[in-house]
């Protein structure tokens, strides 16, 4: 590589590195797409040094892949065409906490926990919630969401402004700090959710809230997914304000059992948390809970202290890992379709069927208050007939949301994992998004094969 020295002299040679094990690390995520080794790994602590690596790789054509910690679900993270996987963890602080603004700036590395632990000194915190410990650029260029978008919102809806690099090297911002604009296009909601193929962030402002007076857990149980999901419909409808709502099917509360060493009934629950004052609550968790009960509701039980409900969301943050732990030499492979309300308890039902169709031990799981769910499967990579009907089972998935105008991906994001399905869900909206990116990125160096295809 020729561009090495150059990148030593930009950096030094601590922040640039061909070792093979740091290679290995930033050749995968923790899907099941096949890993791809980068040819270098570059740690930036500037925009400024971010900007001079794209001017040289763009005066090469040298692939960029940016890396945050490896979390995301379909691929984006792998380099698929070598190159320059650019790793933000040395960008990793909290620049400036504005509570009177409800707003924080950071940089890019930073995560989640740590945004948290930062906001809580000034009574605020940080609403988006995927489950992993993601860090937050990574979150905005997949426009992540996860258990309390019912509430609050997803990731495109907290950020305020970005400072992003585009490919030949250029520093812009997207947005301001104002809570609204009528000023040119909406360059921030073009860039997240973009995964890294339009510019790369640097600094992101995002929108922050007060911590509620009061915090309800519940946990209830139901007969079948179908009655689970009419609940949650008819609480959305009666405009209670649950902060999240999440199905976990019996297979699931099952592994958790196995893993946790725990003994809730193995049925289909629901998880639901309330937000507000305490009097607010009262009404809200008395009108839930006679939803529930038209459903047929097995059990609700409420979780008030703090450390009971932590445990509460621990054993649906840990969903994924209880699958990975108990299944030696599998891979996970996770589904993510998105339907309109309407449609969600028919999809979840068919899933269920799908799943028992196709012989596969999967699990059904999600954001079901916004219409998000998925399927977990472990299966074996190197066993093609069940890799196979793992494809076919997300298939069809994808192919009955697309039907009844759902999306392909509520919140993983498209990777190469969902690039098969953009021309069937956009259309010719494809070809302006393609437009775009030819005119930012006009040599194709900026995370290529991700969205597009290969």
């Amino acid at each position: 590589m020729d561009y090495m020295q150059e990148l030593i002299e930009l950096l030094g040679d601590e922040r640039v590195t061909t070792n093979q094990t740091v290679l290995e690390h930033h050749s995968h995520d923790e899907s099941y797409h096949t890993p791809r080794l980068p040819d270098v790994v570059v740690f930036p602590q500037t925009a400024e040094e971010v900007s001079q690596i794209m001017k040289l790789a763009y005066a090469r054509h040298i692939a960029v892949t940016p890396f945050g910690l490896g979390t995301s679900l379909e691929g984006h993270a792998i380099p698929y065409e070598g190159g320059i996987s650019m790793d933000f963890s040395q960008m990793n602080q909290v620049l400036e906490v504005r509570p009177h603004d409800f707003l924080v700036r950071v940089q890019p590395g930073v995560t989640r926990t740590q945004l948290n632990k930062e906001l809580k000194k000034h009574g605020l915190f940080f609403s988006v919630d995927p489950g992993a410990d993601a860090t937050l650029g990574g979150m905005a260029a997949t426009n992540a969401s996860g258990t309390t978008s019912v509430r609050y919102g997803v990731m495109r809806d907290q950020v305020r402004d970005l400072e992003v690099v585009l490919a030949d090297g250029r520093i812009i911002h997207t947005g301001s700090m104002t809570a609204k604009s009528s000023s040119g296009y909406h360059l921030t909601g073009l860039f997240v959710g973009s995964e890294g193929t339009l510019g790369i962030f640097t600094e992101l402002t995002l929108r922050v809230y007060g911590i509620p007076e009061a915090t309800t857990a519940a946990r209830a149980c139901f007969p079948s997914v179908q009655d689970a999901v009419d609940t949650v419909v008819d609480i959305l409808s009666a405009g209670i304000q649950v902060a999240r709502i999440e199905l976990i099917d019996e297979r699931s509360i099952r592994q958790v059992n196995l893993y946790k060493e725990t003994s809730y009934p193995e049925s289909p629950t629901l998880f639901i948390e309330f937000h507000g004052s305490e009097q607010s609550l009262a009404h809200d968790i008395e009108f839930a809970q006679n939803i529930a009960a038209e459903h047929s509701c097995q059990e609700f039980l409420f979780e008030t202290d703090s450390k009971a409900r932590a445990q509460l969301w621990d054993v649906r943050h840990n969903m994924a890992y209880a699958f990975l732990h108990k299944s030696p030499g599998k891979k996970m492979m996770v589904t993510d379709v998105c339907l309109p309300f309407s449609e969600l308890a028919g999809a979840v039902v068919d899933a269920r069927r799908a799943i028992d169709q196709s012989g596969l031990d999967g699990a059904i799981l999600g954001h079901v208050g916004d219409g998000n769910y998925h399927v977990i499967l472990m299966i074996d990579l190197d066993d093609s007939d069940e890799v196979s009907r793992a494809e076919q089972l997300n298939a069809h998935l994808v192919e009955f949301a697309l039907s009844r105008g759902g999306t392909c991906t509520g919140e993983h994001g498209v990777g190469v994992g969902k690039a098969k399905y953009q021309r069937i869900e956009h259309g010719e909206a494809l070809d302006v998004m393609q437009s775009i990116k030819n005119v930012l990125d006009p040599t194709g160096i900026l995370n290529p094969g991700k969205i597009f295809g290969a």
